[in-house]
């Protein structure tokens, strides 16, 4: 009797746990996604500047016995494993692999909806490049200083755009005080005006109001604070962190039941969530599907041990600053900026796409390195704050 996998989401993470799971030859896989392609998150900047288009087909990066429903999940009946589509459309599984993402966050502040684009999705970074091409002389005014951002406002810099940045607290929080400064004398070089220690309270399609009474004016507005985790999984029941994550063990299983695991920046294995990114996503979709497998094969699953090795933020086409992080995902004082640190950026992007067509024709090629440090970082978040009781946390 085959077994029936179905992964919901096809962004990094849920790709690279498709195309692994392939390695067996007695399943059926079926992957759902509301668009017919796959979309490069980590270049949308480019497409909202025209310099990629930041999609790939699926014949090009998924593996051939993967067939694609184009929809999306609406439900999960997770007694029943079944899941509701949008368009009323039913679907069965005996494991779920639960890779669905996340959006943009408006942060609660008034007006962002109304008069702001987000860049985290193809829709909406389209919708930005069309306006931007409408209105060539408009100021740009780019709220977020995370990646986002930041690729955003140089971008956009670069060819000759009125930018301002309005980055919070602080430009790149992540970077450590010596990437952090290169970064911004980049910024400041392409002529972007940078506010920082500051928040945005209020959004209008004439200015953008701070919350230190300054109005900075804005013809389009660009929205990149940061992600929020899809609430499907809250939605249909299942246990979630207080963010709207899937709740899950150190194997990625979800708490309330070993058929569902989860992939990506929609789940928090023992409530201690990794950082939303591609490096992140496909060595999760990686050991998510190693769970599945280990389960088929009748083996005990191995425990989550990502290793990160830093955030690299381009500055144009014609610079970057890569910031170098310990295994725990922690900055140290060493970066690589300039134009090396823009040729090690875009090898991170092709290294990504590269990943997912090595595992596409042939799975379980992809070596996901260990490390230690994942313990660390749970002994490390159970002495600020006790995990969910439910999770299991290594010791």
């Amino acid at each position: 009797m085959r077994t029936q996998i179905l992964v919901l989401g096809a962004g990094y993470a849920g790709v690279m746990a498709a195309n692994r799971l392939t390695q067996r030859d007695d399943v059926d896989i079926m992957l759902v996604n509301p668009r017919p392609h796959f979309v490069e998150r980590i270049r949308l900047h480019q497409l909202v500047g025209g310099t990629h288009d930041a999609v790939q087909p699926f014949a090009h990066v998924l593996a051939d016995a993967v067939r694609v429903v184009v929809d999306e999940a609406a439900a999960i009946d997770a007694p029943r494993r079944r899941v509701l589509l949008a368009n009323g459309d039913e679907l069965s599984y005996d494991y779920l692999v639960y890779a669905v993402g996340s959006s943009p966050s408006d942060s609660g502040v008034p007006g962002v909806d109304e008069h702001a684009f987000p860049v985290s999705s193809f829709e909406s970074a389209t919708q930005l490049r069309r306006a931007l091409a409408d209105e060539p002389d408009a100021p740009v005014v780019v709220v977020g200083g995370g990646p986002t951002g930041i690729e955003t406002a140089a971008e956009l810099a670069e060819q000759g755009r009125d930018v301002t940045l309005v980055a919070g607290t602080v430009v790149a929080p992540y970077f450590n005080e010596p990437g952090r400064r290169s970064l911004t004398k980049r910024l400041l070089r392409l002529g972007v005006t940078v506010i920082t220690g500051t928040r945005v309270t209020r959004v209008t399609d004439g200015f953008v109001e701070l919350a230190d009474g300054q109005h900075v004016p804005t013809g389009i507005t660009v929205w990149a604070t940061g992600f929020e985790p899809s609430d499907l999984a809250a939605r249909s029941g299942l246990a979630t962190d207080p963010e709207g994550r899937l709740l899950a063990d150190e194997t990625l299983t979800s708490i309330d039941d070993d058929r569902i695991v989860g992939a990506g920046d929609a789940v928090s294995p023992s409530g201690v969530p990794e950082r939303m990114s591609c490096q992140a996503a496909e060595p999760l979709g990686m050991r998510a599907a190693e769970t599945v497998l280990a389960r088929l094969a009748g083996r005990r699953p191995e425990l989550l041990a990502n290793p990160f090795f830093g955030q690299c933020v381009a500055l144009g086409r014609g610079g970057a600053t890569a910031q170098i992080s310990r295994s725990d995902d922690t900055a140290t004082w060493m970066f690589v900026g300039g134009k090396a640190g823009a040729w090690l950026k875009e090898q991170v992007c092709v290294l990504t796409v590269t990943s997912l067509v090595k595992e596409a024709r042939k799975p379980g090629s992809m070596w996901n390195p260990s490390t230690k440090a994942r313990r660390h970082v749970l002994e490390a978040a159970k002495a600020e704050t006790a995990a969910p009781a439910q999770a299991t946390v290594v010791a």
